[in-house]
This record gives C-alpha cells, sequence and structure tokens, in this order.
C-alpha cells in the first residue's frame, strides 16, 4: 500500500468498510483524563476525538474540471483499469484497429517505467501521450489535465486513458472520466469482484476477456457475475476475447452509443 495515495484509508468516497478495519482519520484521545467525585468513587472519562479531512479533495476538484473539459467538447472519455496482465492494452488495441476510421482517438498511457503499451498503441494509429507515474501506482487527475493541454484532443473524439495496473488505488482517483471500464480475465479466477470490490463498484462497465481460455481455466462464469452482483448490481458485464476475436462487437457498439448518443 502507497502512503502517498491514502489508499491505507477506508474512508473513501464509496464507503466500504470491513470489520476490523482502522481508519488514520480518527484519533481516540485517552490522555484527557481527569479524576472528580461521584458518590465517593474515583474513575476516568475518557474523550473520543474524531477528526476528518478529505485527503483527495484537490483531485476531486481537478477532475471536476477536467470532466467539465470533456463535456465542453462532446469528448467521451473513458478510464480503463485492470490488474496487471489482464489484456487491457489488447482490447485498446483492438479498439483502435477497428474504430480508427470512425473516429478519432487519443490515449493517455500510464505506467510506472518506460513507453512499451504507448508503442503498442502508436504503431496501431492512436495518438498517444505516455505518463510514467515511477513509484507511483495509479493516475491522478493533475496527470490526466496535464496530458490534455499537451494532446488537445479535437470535440467529438474518444479519450481512452489507461490507468497503471493496480486495482486497488486507481479506485479511489477520479480522473474525469465520462466512464470507468474495468477489465478482468477468465485467467485471473472469478473472486476478483470481491476482493477488490472498490474497484468493481466504481466501474460502469466490465469486460472479461481471454473467453477463449475459458475451458481451461478453473473459472466460474456463474459465479463471477452473482460476485459482481454482490458488490455492484448495476455492473454490466461484456464477456470477449480479443485473441479469439469473438463479441468484440458489442463491445465497439458500446463505444459508439457513447461517443455518439
Amino acid at each position: 500500500m502507497c502512503d502517498t495515495c491514502g489508499c491505507q484509508d477506508e474512508n473513501n468516497k464509496y464507503g466500504i468498510k470491513f470489520p476490523g478495519d482502522k481508519t488514520h482519520n480518527e484519533a481516540n484521545i485517552h490522555d484527557h483524563y481527569h479524576e472528580h467525585e461521584h458518590d465517593d468513587e474515583h474513575h476516568h472519562h475518557a474523550k473520543k476525538i474524531r477528526l476528518e479531512k478529505d485527503i483527495l479533495s484537490s483531485n476531486n476538484l481537478l477532475a471536476e474540471r477536467v470532466r467539465g473539459y470533456f463535456e465542453s467538447r462532446k469528448i467521451f472519455a473513458i478510464n480503463m483499469v485492470s490488474s496487471p496482465g489482464s489484456g487491457k492494452t489488447s482490447v485498446i488495441k483492438a479498439t483502435i484497429d477497428e474504430l480508427k476510421s470512425k473516429l478519432k482517438i487519443y490515449v493517455i498511457e500510464g505506467d510506472q517505467q518506460g513507453t512499451l503499451d504507448a508503442d503498442i498503441i502508436k504503431q496501431a494509429g492512436a495518438e498517444v501521450i505516455q505518463i510514467n507515474t515511477g513509484d507511483g501506482c495509479h493516475l491522478s487527475a493533475e496527470m490526466v489535465y496535464d496530458a490534455l493541454k499537451k494532446i488537445d484532443p479535437q470535440s467529438g473524439s474518444l479519450v481512452i486513458i489507461e490507468n497503471v495496473g493496480n486495482l486497488v488505488c486507481p479506485a479511489m482517483f477520479d480522473l474525469g472520466e465520462s466512464k470507468r471500464v474495468v477489465v478482468s480475465s477468465v485467467s485471473e479466477g472469478d473472486n476478483k469482484p470481491l476482493k477488490y470490490p472498490n474497484m468493481f463498484l466504481s466501474s460502469d462497465l466490465c469486460i472479461l476477456n481471454k473467453m477463449d481460455l475459458l475451458n481451461y481455466c478453473d473459472f466460474d462464469l456463474s459465479l463471477f457475475k452473482d460476485n459482481i452482483r454482490r458488490v455492484n448490481h448495476h455492473l454490466e458485464v461484456i464477456e470477449l476475447s480479443v485473441r479469439g476475436k469473438s463479441n468484440l462487437k458489442a463491445w465497439f457498439d458500446w463505444l459508439l452509443k457513447n461517443v455518439n448518443p
């Protein structure tokens, strides 16, 4: 867990709290003891003081500014999140291959180091800007804001933000996106929604990738969907396979419907 993004604090904007969790926003002050007499008995009182501060307030304010920018230009922006190895970059590349003749696509690529994914995106034919976060485990609204000033996406375009591979911290950070899309895969297991509920709760769409491996993995599709409903019963699921080229049209149709509502 990182100390800079506040991921250790369960008091995030989605409010998920598990038994036994503690927060650094709550201070139990026990040194305010005093003695006084009640029926000739001495006893102590402990005063509990709750201190609250929205550690994400500056990020959220800037995210609203970014969202206003997108809305004013009628840009559809998606924040694509996943754990490493889900096939997120492959989904983006397939999207560019299919839709680059229909609309202008820009990609903001987030990785800790290197330009490997950005190079793939550039070769696919989309304008891309790389953000390296170094020790950081997520993109922030400030990073996206700075990237937008450099790429200056045109009105009516699609902006894809590929976040750092991480199902924890990116869930807490609003980037000003229009929709959040979480990419999972059958090779990761069917319990991801329960292990990382914040991410699935905060997402608008779930892409279940690598369906061509379903018969080779210990993955229960019905259980996966049940687990999603336990966390977020509004979350839509699109099952597809980039390598197998199956059901990609459902994903493309979802994008086009939102880009051109």
